[in-house]
């Protein structure tokens, strides 16, 4: 497929791989259900537009499957409810924002948009080349970096559905003990499959979606 916004799916990837680890420590918020749950904070039509936008940032094709499968905006969705509570206006008005913009350019709303389209809309906003969108790039950064997140995070926390996102970059999940044989250079070990939260020295406390949200935004930012 064509490479949107400026940025590859490889150098995506490459990003994500990086933090791989990093994302996998970082406690957002606790997740109950599936991907396909009911939206918890956004409205529908604003749902729509992010699992569009966050489906063309890491986009399904012959690598494997991309945010839409990890269920990347559910978890930003419920994110927004809680920990990324600072950023729900930014996305409020971000969605509106776009839509108006492919309603303006090519007269339809971002979802109903054929892929080439919503790939041009989001180069523009990625080089602030959106007209009568102030603040493009910025929220095109913004849903970026959270769909990385969404895409490789723990799946605690509601996103890397059925591990995508981990197979996707061959990250094998947090390993207690490692055998000879993976630490050899070209060594591809087999993937665990597990939270981290299925290790009992990670899960005697699991965080609680409020207490999260409390603690790494305790004045609301």
């Amino acid at each position: 497929m064509d490479e949107p916004c400026g940025v590859s799916r490889r150098e995506l990837l490459k990003r994500a791989s990086l933090l791989g680890v990093a994302l996998n420590a970082v406690p957002l918020i606790q997740i109950d259900g599936l991907r396909r749950a009911p939206l918890e904070t956004l409205t529908a039509s604003e749902g729509e537009a992010l699992e569009a936008m966050a489906a063309r940032i890491i986009p399904t094709d012959e690598n494997g499957p991309g945010a839409r499968e990890a269920g990347a905006a559910r978890y930003i969705d419920r994110a927004l409810g809680g920990a990324l509570a600072g950023s729900l206006e930014a996305y409020r008005s971000g969605l509106a924002a776009m839509d108006r913009y492919a309603q303006a350019s090519k007269g339809a709303a971002f979802a109903r948009l054929p892929p080439r389209d919503q790939d041009a809309l989001l180069t523009d906003m990625d080089n602030d080349a959106a007209a009568g969108f102030s603040g493009a790039a910025a929220f095109f950064n913004l849903v970026r970096g959270h769909t990385i997140q969404g895409t490789f995070c723990d799946p605690y926390y509601g996103g890397n559905v059925n591990f995508a996102g981990w197979d996707l970059i061959g990250y094998p999940g947090i390993r207690l003990a490692v055998p000879a044989g993976d630490q050899r250079l070209d060594a591809r070990p087999a993937p665990t499959h597990r939270s981290a939260y299925d290790h009992a020295m990670f899960a005697k406390r699991l965080p609680s979606r409020a207490a999260v949200a409390d603690e790494r935004h305790p004045h609301g930012d």
